[in-house]
């Protein structure tokens, strides 16, 4: 578990946070928006767990996630004119927010495991744009393909 959370505090808080400020500069505001917002999840859920995961009743962790989720929700929807890639990737989180907070409002491991089940695939998505931006960009050309942007 201390695995964990120092890559959810190193990885995903500070490193998403860094890049959404790079952004910026650059005049992505869905970028900055995005990993800061989500380099913010993860210092705060990092936190939670942490120092109150036994202080504070399910139902109002079910609605963080929930919140979360619909945040992400309608950032997908900003993504719908983006290569097919990153939409795979807001819509996968946004479901797995979801299912996450039904899971702690109705106690159901099943739902839990379909949560993070969810979290996996759309960390490999992540992983795949991540991969295909670098490679792509290294060699001049598509190398892996991300989905041509929807017009």
């Amino acid at each position: 578990m201390q695995m964990v959370l120092a890559c959810a505090l190193a990885f995903g808080g500070t490193a998403q946070a860094i890049a959404g400020i790079m952004e910026l500069p650059r005049g992505n505001t869905f970028g900055a928006t995005a990993f800061i917002s989500y380099g913010a999840f993860w210092w705060s859920f990092s936190l939670f767990v942490l120092f109150l995961h036994d202080k504070v009743p399910a139902a109002f962790v079910g609605w963080y996630l929930f919140l979360w989720g619909f945040f992400t929700f309608y950032m997908w929807i900003g993504t719908l004119k983006a290569p097919r890639a990153l939409q795979l990737i807001f819509l996968v989180l946004w479901i797995t927010f979801f299912l996450l907070a039904a899971g702690e409002w109705t106690g159901m491991p099943a739902l839990h495991m379909a949560g993070g089940y969810g979290g996996l695939v759309t960390a490999a998505l992540a992983f795949y744009l991540s991969a295909a931006e670098i490679i792509n960009e290294a060699h001049g050309r598509t190398v892996l393909p991300i989905g041509a942007p929807a017009n």
